[in-house]
């Protein structure tokens, strides 16, 4: 119970607003739980969150005045039913036990004999719960089944069509894999796979990003010596590929306008040898403390990191730079599997107020861009207002911004798709491309 307790309260805490990744670290920690319960509080938090509307369809088909229900009532139950309905391994009776047992805890006896009467209900019969039909309703059964707001679920139907965006769906609904980049200051890939193997880790190359490793399989990442050695840090696979496309060269000055936490700046710094300058700014002092902490531990000394808003960063900074990175503030679409909680927090008018910020931040920037300097924008998202539209809004209020083609500097895809893709831009989908979504594009001054 214990595990599940510890869950409820989290679920609690994050229906309040509070951000899943941080309350659970806050809980796992107050709890002092074993290992594996520790796995299956974390497991059953972050699969309630990414579920819920799938779970809320049940519970509003199985209880008489839902809208009656105390939220505490409710997230048991959504408890209950993720266990019911993603986790075979745990018995149907010790699910229905245990939340009956939180609900006497928590709540008087009504809530109790609801709770319980609502689960056995459902047990005996679970297909008297019918689902929009695919065919005659594709969003509301996307929306549904795939447990994602029906906003989204409206802008990649018409982008992406049926299929595709169901793909999507079931990327951002499963596991998220598990990458580590390379420190080549210290340690070869080669090397790197090797020490994790030692240390009992399941590891493979990644394909595409010469310095990428995933962890399949492995004792927790910090009580590893490799990784107190410093001799790998935590990076996606696609958002290697940013430093790839800007590629600064040893001695240069580089910008990263948006660093923290400075997964990139780390990565730019391996690529210039430790030789030059890295200007990190962020507008969070703690995040450029874990800049700081991230580069101390891989070696790395070229990294100076200043509090700045990289949106007035022309008016406030008199130095140009050779190469400048803009990792962009952004809705984060094509992160969901990594943070469950963001498909409820974003909302449609989010994007045009990031757009806005996004290219106060760009205007700004590029007037600090040596003449034949580069300068790669970034995002984590999947959304053309945030990404190809603020490069072509770029390209016409700067005409001395141009792009150049990133084809060349990508490790793994060396052209466009033709007739598709500007040579400038790319735009990383789950569907296509079996990674997260992730724009780069890349410009330069003439």
């Amino acid at each position: 119970m214990k595990a599940r307790e510890a869950a409820y309260c989290a679920l609690m805490a994050i229906n309040e607003g509070a951000y899943a990744n941080i309350v659970v670290d806050e809980i796992l920690n107050k709890y002092e739980l074993p290992r594996l319960e520790r796995s299956f509080c974390t497991e059953l938090v972050y699969g309630t969150v990414k579920h819920k509307l799938t779970l809320d369809w049940i519970i509003n088909r199985m209880v008489k005045k839902p809208d009656k229900l105390e939220n505490g009532a409710v997230i048991l139950l959504r408890m209950a039913f993720y266990q019911l309905l993603y986790l075979d391994r745990v018995p149907s009776s010790a699910v229905t036990n245990e939340a009956v047992k939180l609900a006497r805890k928590y709540f008087h006896s009504g809530v109790a004999g609801l709770v319980n009467g609502v689960l056995r209900s459902y047990l005996r019969d679970p297909q008297q719960i019918k689902w929009p039909d695919s065919k005659k309703e594709p969003g509301k059964y996307l929306e549904v089944v795939y447990s994602h707001p029906s906003w989204m679920i409206k802008r990649w139907l018409k982008r992406y069509g049926f299929q595709n965006t169901l793909k999507f769906c079931e990327f951002n609904n499963s596991p998220a894999e598990l990458w580590v980049r390379t420190n080549t200051l210290r340690c070869t890939p080669d090397k790197l796979l090797k020490l994790l193997e030692e240390e009992g880790c399941k590891v493979e190359k990644s394909s595409k990003v010469p310095e990428g490793i995933i962890i399949k399989k492995g004792p927790p990442i910090g009580s590893l010596a490799a990784f107190k050695s410093g001799f790998f840090t935590v990076q996606d696979e696609s958002s290697m590929l940013v430093s790839h496309v800007l590629d600064p060269q040893p001695g240069k000055k580089v910008l990263d306008a948006c660093s923290g936490p400075g997964g990139k700046a780390t990565h730019l710094a391996q690529f210039m040898n430790n030789k030059g300058a890295i200007i990190s700014c962020d507008v969070h002092q703690h995040r450029l403390k874990l800049i700081e902490e991230t580069a101390k531990r891989l070696g790395i000394v070229i990294i100076k990191t200043v509090l700045q808003d990289a949106a007035k960063i022309a008016e406030q900074m008199d130095e140009d730079f050779d190469y400048i990175l803009v990792d962009a503030p952004c809705s984060g679409l094509g992160v969901i599997r990594r943070r469950p909680d963001l498909r409820w927090r974003r909302s449609e008018a989010d994007i045009i107020e990031l757009v806005s910020l996004q290219r106060e931040i760009l205007r700004s920037v590029a007037k600090r861009l040596k003449k034949g300097g580069r300068l790669v924008y970034s995002t984590c998202t999947t959304e053309p207002e945030e990404n190809q539209e603020n490069i072509n809004w770029l390209r016409a209020e700067l005409p001395e911004i141009k792009s150049y083609n990133i084809y060349e500097s990508l490790p793994y895809r060396k052209k466009p798709e033709e007739g598709t893709e500007d040579a400038g831009m790319l735009q990383l989908l789950p569907f296509a491309d079996q990674m997260e979504g992730f724009f780069i594009a890349g410009l330069a001054r003439v």
